[in-house]
């Protein structure tokens, strides 16, 4: 068995700029853009750090293609020629800093907030629970069209390339629902139905945006009505069709065993790291805090990973990792001022303190 390759070995993808190493950020909700989706300062500075510390890619937060699918406050918005100005500066400021640059394009589907938009949520299915209505096949058909005009908006910003939102149960997510996305359309029932949307969304941006402009996936492939053996068709199928540079894989945590008791004895890396991928690269998150576990990623097949709680926690993650095998993120909770130092603003703080359990530190009491 060849060696496998270290984190600082470039990766080279079908299209567009190579990576300097394989070491990724994931997309993050940070929650420090502007209420109209401009980019805020404190995004600013926090995606460019990261591209400074030795990120090879840095992708933005999920960035919504619709006003609607706002589903967080302070969400990046790409569904408007408003937000050109600071994705450009955006675009600009990773370039200069050595990384290539992506925007994840998303929706939140039944997830997204009236409060925040002004506007029902809509969704696959009506859904009781949250309020949403079931999209009309011309609106999913619209949904299609916006999202490739997400794409080449972030192109025509300097964008490197976009990555697909198909996880966690937001609007891409909820369409491969087994569960629920039963519409009669060609957008629900069969599994083909179900991911049609993600094959037309992804032969539009091919077939309109420039020919070295990058295109990634990233899929969750358990929970939120998903199966474990639909999600490897469907990465199958990606990976084999040659029009992805990527799939991201967002795993939770690489190395636990499947909840599906038939692959009960295999990490759920393994899933996916033994089906054919033809030149498409295969990215994996999921609790990865330390060099070593990265590594491993390396070892066991995967051909990159991203960093997502780990480049939360140092700016410098990559470099930090490359030059010390031995390298571990630092121990939680962390202190509010070590945060601030690694470039978090006061919105992301604020959000780390409430909805991450035992991220940030209690202040000590006098």
């Amino acid at each position: 068995m060849s060696s496998q390759p270290p984190l600082s070995t470039p990766l080279t993808l079908p299209r567009g700029p190579a990576l300097k190493n394989r070491l990724a950020l994931a997309p993050l909700t940070n929650r420090q853009s502007l209420a109209d989706g401009s980019l805020g300062d404190d995004e600013y500075r926090w995606l460019t750090m990261r591209a400074e510390g030795d990120f090879s890619l840095t992708m933005t937060c999920a960035a919504h293609v619709q006003a609607g699918g706002q589903g967080f406050p302070g969400q990046l918005g790409i569904w408007s020629d408003t937000h050109l100005p600071g994705l450009e500066r955006l675009a600009s400021g990773i370039r200069a800093a050595g990384s290539v640059s992506s925007v994840q394009i998303q929706h939140s589907g039944c997830r997204a907030k009236s409060e925040l938009t002004g506007q029902q949520p809509v969704a696959p299915w009506d859904d009781a629970e949250t309020g949403a209505r079931a999209l009309s096949t011309a609106e999913v058909e619209q949904l299609v069209e916006d999202f490739i005009l997400a794409a080449l908006r972030a192109e025509r910003a300097g964008f490197d390339g976009v990555e697909l939102h198909g996880a966690h149960g937001y609007m891409l997510g909820q369409f491969l629902d087994t569960r629920n996305a039963l519409r009669s359309d060609r957008y629900g029932g069969s599994f083909q139905n179900r991911s049609r949307i993600l094959f037309e969304i992804i032969d539009g941006i091919r077939s309109r945006a420039g020919r070295s402009f990058q295109l990634g996936l990233r899929l969750s492939p358990e929970r939120f009505g998903l199966t474990l053996p639909e999600s490897r068709a469907l990465a199958q199928a990606m990976m084999g069709g040659g029009q992805l540079d990527y799939l991201d894989m967002s795993l939770w945590d690489a190395f636990k065993e499947p909840m599906d008791e038939a692959f009960k004895g295999k990490t759920l890396l393994a899933c996916f790291t033994e089906l054919e991928r033809g030149a498409t690269r295969l990215g994996v998150a999921g609790k990865i805090m330390d060099a070593a576990t990265a590594q491993r990623c390396l070892d066991q097949g995967a051909d990159f990973v991203l960093i997502g709680r780990g480049a939360i926690l140092h700016h410098d993650f990559p470099r930090r990792a490359i030059a010390d095998p031995g390298f571990a993120s630092a121990e939680l909770p962390i202190s509010a001022e070590h945060l601030r130092q690694e470039g978090v603003g006061p919105a992301f703080l604020d959000y780390l303190s409430t909805a991450w359990q035992n991220f940030v530190s209690k202040p000590e009491q006098r």
